[in-house]
């Protein structure tokens, strides 16, 4: 293995690692809030809040399928490097170019940074934690993982809300706060111990394969349905959570955008941790029952309207949303044939992003000729629809009593 450059011991590396993760997964939301921000200075309407949002889901999934898997063999420092200067170019588009076009490329670089780094650190995470303590258990590292990824995108809206409502130029200053922290989140890189043997002869490129699990097609579908549906409600909130509190319950408030998105995101990733140990089954009949009351207590708070039911509603739907997903890949997982579980994962993935990005593009454009309530309403018994389904799918394939790893958070 690499350790030239290195001055950092493995022990060290590790959280460093876990700390640039974290920041990377929180700028890319810190947006969320400051969209109705935007929104006003620019003139533009609610669909291409929509538009916006999608083009940096698009960013991760190219980066997923075009570009993550090269840390294989490049080597997951110098791809986590890389995916750490695209946030910062990001950022340079974000205060040089405030309009339309410049906020869709803005998304798309930032997008494409993700989903570099996702796969990068997830992996440099695992390796390096296994070099510092070769005795233990996998859990460690996977479960730090989880929590940088769900934390940071939790993190992000509520760092996003208070700029926007307690500092100065908030168009700007996030973004100048944040390349400044990634510039230097870049040079810390550099000293991170490199986990990849980069003498070795590597394959020659070719974008990630796809792969379905042979004869379980009907299952992973179940799976993927699940996923999509997890992440369509994580998009709703990401994206269009400003305008509902706006138009809907009349909120100004910028940091009630963004702690209302952090309690989704962290309630996805506290129900993740609380559950680990429960079985399949359980988890499943728990994430249906989530889904269930949550997306009821939105639509009634959406209706009435009632804020604290809205908010309430979304914090229990997240939580059933993080137990779904996590569930969906534990079971695409163990469907995947000998030698094809990260090509069928990466089909998961894809089919989860388009959750992120169908129903949201949907969404927005309803609202062109649909008032808020309605589209919420609708776009809930879809999405209550799609989980009940997938989950009792979902259930069907699993044994009464069969406690989940936690090695597959991600």
């Amino acid at each position: 293995m690499s350790r030239a450059h290195s001055t950092m011991s493995d022990r060290s590396g590790f959280w460093a690692v876990a700390a640039v993760f974290t920041a990377v997964t929180a700028y890319a939301t810190v947006p969320t809030p400051l969209y109705p921000l935007y929104q006003a200075a620019d003139d533009f309407p609610v669909p291409v809040v929509t538009l916006i949002f999608s083009a940096f889901a698009v960013g991760v999934v190219f980066s997923l399928f075009l570009i993550g898997h090269i840390s294989d063999w490049a080597g997951r420092r110098r791809m986590a490097i890389v995916a750490v200067l695209a946030s910062a170019a990001a950022a340079v588009v974000f205060i040089l170019w405030s309009s339309v076009p410049g906020l869709i490329t803005a998304r798309f670089i930032d997008g494409v940074s993700v989903g570099t780094l996702t796969a990068a650190a997830t992996a440099h995470l695992a390796e390096l934690r296994a070099r510092a303590r070769p005795g233990e258990t996998a859990i460690i590292a996977a479960s730090v993982a989880g929590a940088a990824n769900l934390g940071g995108l939790a993190l992000g809206p509520l760092i996003g809300g208070l700029f926007a409502e307690f500092l100065p130029d908030p168009l700007e200053l996030p973004h100048i706060v944040f390349l400044v922290l990634f510039l230097v989140a870049a040079a810390v890189l550099r000293a991170v111990p490199e986990t990849v043997d980069l003498s070795a002869t590597h394959p020659a490129y070719r974008p990630q394969r796809l792969a379905f699990p042979p004869g379980s097609r009907t299952a992973f579908a179940a799976a993927g349905v699940g996923a999509a549906a997890s992440f369509a409600l994580f998009a709703l909130f990401t994206s269009l959570t400003p305008t509902f509190l706006h138009e809907t319950f009349h909120v100004s408030d910028h940091l009630v955008d963004g702690a209302t998105v952090f309690a989704i995101f962290g309630a996805a990733a506290t129900a993740q941790l609380v559950f680990v140990r429960v079985a399949q089954r359980t988890q499943l009949a728990i994430a249906i029952a989530c889904f269930i009351a949550g997306l009821a207590l939105i639509s009634a708070g959406a209706v009435a309207p009632a804020l604290a039911v809205f908010i309430i509603g979304g914090i229990v739907a997240g939580a059933g949303a993080g137990i779904m997903f996590r569930s969906a890949i534990a079971g695409a997982g163990e469907l995947a044939a000998h030698g094809q579980r990260g090509e069928t994962l990466a089909l998961l993935f894809l089919i989860a992003y388009g959750g992120l990005v169908v129903p949201v593009l949907l969404v927005g454009w309803s609202l062109t000729f649909a008032d808020e309530t309605t589209v919420l309403l609708v776009f809930a018994a879809v999405v209550l629809v799609a989980t009940l389904g997938a989950g009792v799918a979902m259930r069907r394939q699993l044994p009464a009593a069969r406690p989940q790893s936690r090695d597959s958070t991600r």
